[in-house]
C-alpha cells in the first residue's frame, strides 16, 4: 500500500538541508511549504501553530507533527522501510542504528555547541555527553570502519551525519579530520544528496530575487 505523502516544511541553507536530502535519496513525493528566513517566517504565524519552536524541519503526516531532526529522519525512514535506508525491527543493526541517530542530538551537537561557545565543561556526571573529547573519539572511531556509519550499508543515518559534519567542518566547528572530510564527500556525492543541493541552490536563488 502507498504511503500518503508528507508535507515537509523546509528552508534552503538550514538545517532541513538534511531533510530534503533524504525526501530525495528515498526517492518519494513530497509537499513542500517554504520558510522565508529573511522574513522570519519560522518564528510567526501561521507556522507558529504548526510547530511553537519555530525550528525546521518539520514534517505532516495524517494530521500529525514530527519535529526534531533525527526523530523526523527516523520517521520518514520507517514510513518508506521498502526503500531500505533503515534496519528492519529484527535486523542486528537496527540497534546501532537507533544509537548513531539519537548519539547526534543527545552527545554530539550539545557537544559542539559547548564547544564552540567556549564555555566552561561541566563535571562529566552531570554533562548529556560526558566531554568533548571521549565523544567525539567515539565518533570517529566509527567513522573509521566505515565507509558508512553501520559499515558497508548506507541508511538514512548517513545523511543526517553526512550534511550535519558537512556544515560543522565548513563553520570550522569540528576538526575537518582526514576521515570526516572522506566521509563528508562519500554522502553528498550521492545522486539523491546531489539533487536536494540542487534544488536547494534553486529554491535560495529564487527567495533571493
Amino acid at each position: 500500500m502507498t504511503a500518503p505523502r508528507v508535507t515537509f516544511y523546509h528552508a534552503p541553507n538550514s538545517r532541513s538541508a538534511g531533510t530534503r536530502g533524504l525526501l530525495e535519496e528515498l526517492g518519494v513525493e513530497y509537499d513542500l511549504h517554504v520558510l522565508d528566513f529573511k522574513k522570519n517566517e519560522q518564528r510567526a504565524a501561521p507556522y507558529t501553530a504548526i510547530n511553537p519552536m519555530g525550528k525546521v524541519p518539520a514534517i505532516a503526516y495524517r494530521g500529525e507533527l514530527v519535529t526534531e531532526q533525527p526523530a523526523v529522519f527516523l520517521f520518514l525512514a520507517d514510513l518508506y522501510a521498502d526503500k531500505g535506508l533503515a534496519p528492519a525491527l529484527d535486523d542486528p543493526l537496527r540497534g546501532p542504528y537507533l544509537r548513531w541517530m539519537v548519539f547526534y542530538g543527545s552527545c554530539f551537537e550539545p557537544a559542539a555547541v559547548d564547544r564552540a561557545m567556549k564555555r566552561e565543561p561541566v563535571p562529566p556526571s552531570t554533562s548529556p555527553y560526558g566531554d568533548w573529547d571521549t565523544m567525539f573519539t567515539t565518533l570517529v572511531t566509527q567513522l573509521e570502519r566505515g565507509p558508512y556509519m553501520l559499515g558497508e550499508r548506507f541508511t538514512a543515518a548517513d545523511v543526517l551525519w553526512g550534511t550535519a559534519l558537512r556544515w560543522m567542518t565548513m563553520f570550522k566547528l569540528v576538526p575537518a579530520l582526514p576521515v570526516v572530510s572522506a566521509y563528508v564527500e562519500r554522502v553528498m556525492a550521492r545522486p539523491g544528496m546531489q539533487r536536494a543541493a540542487e534544488l536547494d541552490e534553486a529554491l535560495a536563488a529564487t527567495l533571493a530575487a
